[in-house]
């Protein structure tokens, strides 16, 4: 097999029918050696029957259905450990990665790249969520300790060599793209205009898209810790300085500050510092419980491969 597509599919029933045609359309334009893996991630409408219904029709289109919804990030793994490919490749299952650009990935290895990642050139969703993505990106590329690609999302394509050593991080906080930034090897980005939906509702919430970015931050960053320990020393510093304030104004001028104010506003600020600070321990805390309880990332419940 030299390609193998993961698709995550999750209520996309109103466009399964493009989505088959396109795929196959545009990756049969360059290689007859391929499948097109969908992974039904626990939808509740005819998503899955219609893959299954496509599979029978022409075995190289291929289904797995997972036992219930576990998510983007735990569906496109659960697709990487069934692709057989040489080269695999990754896009949303809402055509807003145009699987066109997949023809341009694989010339792009062959020039001796081990990852052909798409940068988002332009972007369809509205003004608040374009500068959050703009944001988020640009602040993370300063805090991570790994290099991490601006504008760059799942929609790639990468060696076998590279998918097998992904596949032996079972971190349960997944971020995927940040995980393939960390296994090195020559990567190199394609630049691409990302379309809107075909059809359908948005499955990523804010709330979901909130996760995925903490994910990155806490995965791939120091910073929060970083920050705790300065938000220490920065108040410390403080405490000093107004310390010595209180000195003077009490030995030169008989004078220091009374009353039940100044006490309640320095209570408040250090339990504030304090609670941040647990709040940090706790998120570290558990992630590292987490990982610890060795859950499996997904369970598949149904595999319609041959």
């Amino acid at each position: 097999m030299q390609i193998s597509i993961v698709i995550p599919v999750y209520n996309e029933s109103e466009g399964i029918d493009e989505l088959y045609r396109r795929t196959m359309a545009a990756i049969s334009s360059f290689t007859d050696s391929f499948e097109i893996i969908c992974v039904d991630d626990g939808s509740h409408d005819t998503s899955l029957s219609q893959l299954i219904e496509y599979h029978k029709k022409d075995p190289r289109f291929k289904a797995v259905s997972l036992s219930r919804n576990f998510g983007h990030q735990s569906a496109v793994l659960a697709g990487f450990s069934v692709a057989k490919g040489e080269y695999i490749g990754v896009m949303d299952g809402d055509l807003q990665d145009p699987p066109e650009i997949f023809e341009r990935f694989y010339n792009k290895m062959n020039e001796g790249f081990d990852v052909v990642y798409a940068v988002r050139k332009k972007r369809k969703e509205g003004l608040v969520k374009k500068f959050a993505y703009w944001l988020y990106y640009r602040l993370l590329a300063k805090i991570s300790d790994t290099n991490i690609p601006l504008d760059s999302g799942d929609f790639c394509m990468m060696s076998r060599r590279v998918l097998d050593r992904m596949l032996t991080m079972q971190e349960q906080s997944l971020y995927l793209r940040g995980i393939r930034a960390w296994v090195g090897y020559p990567q190199a980005g394609v630049e691409y205009e990302r379309a809107e939906r075909f059809a359908g509702e948005p499955k990523y919430d804010f709330k979901q898209l909130f996760q995925l970015a903490y994910n990155g931050m806490f995965s791939f960053s120091s910073l929060p810790v970083r920050v705790m320990r300065r938000l220490g020393y920065i108040t410390l510093t403080f405490t000093f300085l107004y310390f010595i304030k209180i000195l003077v104004s009490y030995f030169l001028y008989n004078d220091a500050p009374q009353g039940f104010t100044t006490l309640a506003l320095a209570i408040f600020f250090f339990s504030g510092v304090q609670l941040i600070s647990i709040g940090v321990l706790g998120e570290y805390v558990y992630r590292t419980y987490n990982e610890s309880r060795e859950r499996p990332l997904f369970i598949i419940k149904d595999e319609y491969l041959t």
